[in-house]
């Protein structure tokens, strides 16, 4: 876990929270009380964000003691301790909302890879995200997809070339915008082109793709594509590809299925935490 990142990250969700301190806590409990605390599963899914809830309760108490029950990735049902943490009672109720969100959004994230990636246990193809992720919260996300099964796409524009329908109508098609990326990148970058027919799939085929990205194609025409291109590059589909359509757009062939929904609509694992004596 990145702490540089990371702790940027729940520093502004303390200022969103907390931004001129905890009028309840602190006009309420003693600065020298002591509690202990656990944090308990209440459904069944994968549980991610464990480190992140630590660092939490650590940025607010630096002597807090943390015992973690359970790891990112593992299953867990209801009733399931997940973790205790023990020190400044103001400190755990301070950072209680704030750990809680982090640790049920992650492991809601993860739980939805999850569902998607044991229906392709024993196929070729891998469930990968996108960036359709919460606003500075991309890093942690695409974390919690790796937890759930799932593998990652490009982290940024910055990681690699993608070249989208609006590339190629700005440059003027696929061949073109190619080629002129190509000057300029460096060799070990790769270059995907999305393509909507077969006609793209032959150009970016011809300009010397090296991912092409089959976007909400039929399963008729997914298998034809993946005919044409015959391993002479990744072939990835896109489109709206939920459960149902899963496995089929699997055994086309493909090799990489991008799912948004896993990050953009994933809903909460209901996770509490509670004081205990």
């Amino acid at each position: 876990m990145k702490y540089l990142q990371l702790d940027e990250v729940i520093m502004r969700a303390f200022q969103e929270d907390m931004p001129m301190g905890d009028i309840t806590t602190d006009n309420i409990i003693s600065i020298e009380s002591k509690s202990k605390a656990t944090l308990t599963a209440k459904q069944s899914g994968v549980v991610c964000g464990i480190e992140v809830a630590k660092r939490v309760f650590e940025l607010l108490d630096a002597n807090v003691e943390f015992e973690a029950l359970r790891a990112d990735g593992d299953l867990v049902g209801p009733g399931d301790l997940i973790m205790r943490v023990a020190g400044n009672s103001r400190a755990l109720l301070k950072g209680e909302r704030t750990a809680l969100n982090f640790i049920q959004h992650l492991s809601g994230v993860a739980t939805e890879t999850n569902k998607y990636a044991k229906l392709l246990e024993g196929l070729k193809t891998k469930v990968v995200d996108t960036r359709k992720t919460t606003p500075g919260l991309r890093y942690l996300e695409k974390y919690a997809v790796a937890c759930g099964g799932g593998s990652n796409h490009r982290f940024s524009l910055s990681d690699g070339v993608l070249i989208k329908d609006n590339h190629i109508k700005a440059a003027g098609g696929i061949s073109n915008a190619v080629s002129r990326v190509r000057e300029k990148i460096p060799h070990t970058v790769k270059i995907e082109v999305e393509t909507e027919s077969l006609e793209m799939v032959q150009e970016a085929l011809d300009s010397g793709a090296d991912i092409i990205m089959l976007d909400n194609m039929t399963i008729e025409k997914m298998t034809q594509a993946v005919g044409l291109i015959s391993g002479r590059a990744l072939v990835e589909a896109s489109g709206d590809i939920d459960e149902k359509k899963l496995v089929e757009v699997a055994k086309t062939g493909v090799d990489i299925i991008s799912i948004g929904r896993i990050t953009r609509s994933a809903g909460s694992l209901d996770i509490s935490m509670r004081f205990v004596d």
